[in-house]
């Protein structure tokens, strides 16, 4: 596991994350990283427990990204009311709470209602610690909230495969075991800041509301993409490359390697966020999600274009939201329209996507996602050029200022 120093202090104040907050933090969204992935996995068994079909056994994920969606906008109206001790730590029960009520639920309603409250405890979390991480450590916020959105994707692949070794109907163990966790994270919340500082403003960033709403609009539009193309490949990467000659075992193997390209790409980003500026990683990000979603579309190529995806997909989430920050640094709100706005991208895009693949053929995916990269990569070049990033790394001269990446 990797972790760091403590985070930049305010001017004469304390770090906003101890080295010990740092860890847990990275923890949480190891946890929240496997809740999510877990649902698929445990359909066949909740069905069995339940007596219910495929399509109301999925339902569970569904209401837990309402509930994250609601999560991050309830963490959001509060932020200035109470402290982010106390937020996180309701965050943390919560989502504990909705884990032993899923667990020990004797009815799929009370079931639903559990995944529900899980969710209200993700977004909080999500957000939460997003937003810590992106105003925490000065220039080196890209390179952590990279580190912080990496360990996500290792309990998205470690969820699956704990349930694929212990079995399906092990999942209730699972569940209590991440909601034990979540109740330990709880003692480290000591070392996380009460309050963040005031943002500070930074040289070259717009201050009239007409400059700034475009920005944020811009940003949205990047973020519902992004995770439209993530989703997308996701959700439709196994169809297609049964559809192309590939075995079910080959296509679930990629689907898996995609997944695992993202949470790589996420590690590789850290230190090359270190040298380099959010506009520039996020144009060859765009750039490259296009560049590989052309090959996906030969047969013979199509697995290791989509891992390439991925691997381009990666650093975008946590690149571009330290970025949002600083371009718009008098807008509180601006960090939880983007993260909602990717969560309503990430449950509506994978429905639609199908209702087009319906009316056309399944082989269209990659040309459908390539488009919506193109549109990605026109939108980084208008952030380029209208939402400078003068407090971010600036090029290659940043590049030995990497102390703060350490290895326990």
């Amino acid at each position: 596991m990797t972790a760091t120093h403590e985070a930049e202090p305010p001017e004469g104040g304390k770090p906003l994350l101890t080295p010990v907050a740092i860890g847990a933090s990275c923890l949480a969204f190891v946890v929240i990283g496997a809740l999510q992935a877990l649902y698929g996995p445990a359909i066949p068994a909740l069905r069995d427990a339940f007596g219910i079909s495929p399509a109301v056994a999925g339902l569970s994920l569904s209401a837990h990204f309402v509930g994250a969606l609601l999560g991050v906008l309830i963490y959001h109206l509060l932020r200035g009311r109470l402290n982010n001790r106390v937020l996180l730590g309701g965050s943390y029960l919560l989502m504990a709470a909705g884990v032993a009520a899923f667990a020990f639920s004797p009815s799929w309603g009370l079931a639903l209602a559990g995944t529900f409250v899980i969710g209200l405890g993700f977004g909080g979390i999500d957000y939460g610690l997003n937003q810590l991480f992106a105003v925490g450590f000065g220039h080196r916020s890209t390179a952590m909230l990279n580190l912080l959105n990496a360990h996500f994707g290792i309990g998205a692949i470690a969820g699956p495969a704990l349930i694929g070794r212990l079995g399906a109907d092990s999942y209730p163990q699972i569940f209590i075991g991440t909601g034990v966790i979540s109740l330990l994270i709880l003692v480290t919340l000591g070392g996380v800041a009460a309050r963040e500082p005031a943002p500070a403003p930074v040289a070259g960033a717009p201050a009239g509301g007409a400059r700034v709403l475009p920005i944020i609009a811009v940003f949205i539009g990047v973020y519902v993409l992004h995770v439209a193309i993530e989703t997308g490949v996701g959700g439709w990467e196994p169809t297609h490359l049964e559809a192309v000659g590939y075995g079910a075992a080959t296509a679930a193997t990629a689907t898996s390697a995609y997944w695992a390209a993202m949470t790589i790409g996420r590690f590789v980003a850290a230190p090359i966020s270190l040298r380099w500026s959010a506009p520039s990683i996020l144009l060859v990000c765009c750039a490259g999600m296009a560049g590989f979603l052309l090959p996906a579309t030969v047969p013979a190529l199509a697995p290791y274009a989509y891992f390439g995806v991925g691997l381009m997909i990666a650093p975008i989430f946590p690149t571009c939201l330290p970025w949002l920050n600083r371009a718009v640094p008098g807008v509180g709100a601006a960090g939880a329209y983007v993260i909602a706005a990717s969560m309503i991208g990430g449950v509506a895009f994978p429905p639609l996507l199908g209702a087009v693949i319906d009316t056309m053929d399944i082989k269209t995916v990659p040309l459908l996602l390539f488009l919506l990269a193109v549109v990605c990569g026109v939108l980084s070049l208008w952030l380029r050029r209208n939402a400078p990033d003068p407090g971010g790394a600036s090029g290659p001269r940043d590049s030995g200022r990497t102390d703060a990446v350490t290895t326990l």
